[in-house]
């Protein structure tokens, strides 16, 4: 039986790119590449209006540091896990609201693996302003919905209230930080751990 892994992550969280790569890296190295692989939402904020804001006003308010000192570090752990990212190209904190409702919806299609990748390389190698309606349909065409599908999910109000619920339950379960992953319902890790921490907790989910 193929192992469960259950992801609460966000789409415009490098850490969460960099996690996801290191796991299912370490799923290969494991035989565990046909582990069913969940992913859940997390809102890194959940006040981000649908246009969007500036990333790095965001980033300095929030830290009170310059954003710029502080992407060197994450590009550098991107790279060692196969992943270009740059910086210079993301310019636009988004809401993730839809993107996540879209994730839900490819879980039953088969493509959520799939379509979550896109998403992260849409935002972070792309630039592409994943909050945008438009963009996410172009997306998700490619992962099993048809475009009108896609914007349809991407503007009903019941949807992206659910998708807010979901958001808001990983966070009143204790969940403050992504990656948060859930190996067999018992092992979890917390954080990009590097590839070896999670081959340790993936032999410990599957012993």
């Amino acid at each position: 039986m193929p192992l469960s892994i259950d992801i609460v992550s966000d789409v415009v969280c490098p850490w969460c790119f960099i996690g996801s790569r290191r796991l299912f890296q370490a799923l290969e190295r494991t035989g565990h590449a046909d582990a069913e692989v969940t992913f859940h939402p997390f809102l890194l904020d959940p006040s981000t209006p649908t246009e969007g804001v500036d990333l790095r006003a965001r980033l300095q308010a929030k830290y009170g540091v310059d954003p710029e000192a502080m992407f060197p570090r994450v590009e550098a752990a991107a790279r060692e896990s196969g992943i270009p990212l740059d910086f210079a190209k993301v310019r636009k904190s988004v809401s993730t609201v839809a993107a996540h409702t879209l994730l839900r919806h490819a879980a039953d299609r088969g493509t959520q693996r799939a379509l979550a990748d896109a998403l992260f390389s849409a935002y972070f190698l792309d630039g592409l302003d994943i909050g945008d309606a438009t963009v996410l349909a172009s997306i998700a065409e490619k992962h099993g919905f048809t475009a009108d599908e896609a914007l349809a999910l991407t503007r009903d109000p019941a949807e992206l209230a659910r998708t807010r619920g979901e958001a808001t339950s990983a966070s009143k379960q204790g969940i403050t930080g992504v990656p948060f992953t859930i190996m067999a319902g018992k092992i979890a890790v917390s954080g990009a751990q590097p590839v070896e921490v999670f081959e340790r907790a993936i032999a410990k989910a599957a012993g």
